[in-house]
């Protein structure tokens, strides 16, 4: 599909069709990631899913840990088995 570039402040600007938007999963506000490659072709992506914020992921690391079995300290283990 052609795309026509326009003037937008000063800066240029391309429209996505809405179908297109809605294949690859991007709506009005979304960041895209814009590469020039090698070749010199413009490729315009979605980001990478971000990691969950970092409250969700300290409590979800949280309820893992109490989930974890508690067993004897490897440290002291060591310590016991220690031939000198």
């Amino acid at each position: 599909m052609r795309l026509q570039v326009a003037k937008w402040g000063n800066s240029l600007a391309i429209r996505v069709p809405a179908a297109y938007a809605k294949r690859v999963g991007i709506a009005n506000g979304d960041t895209l990631e814009a590469t020039i490659a090698p070749n010199g072709e413009l490729r315009i992506t979605p980001p990478l899913p971000q990691p969950e914020n970092k409250g969700k992921m300290v409590s979800r690391l949280a309820q893992l840990q109490r989930e974890l079995p508690t067993t004897a300290s490897v440290i002291e283990t060591l310590r016991d088995e220690a031939r000198y």
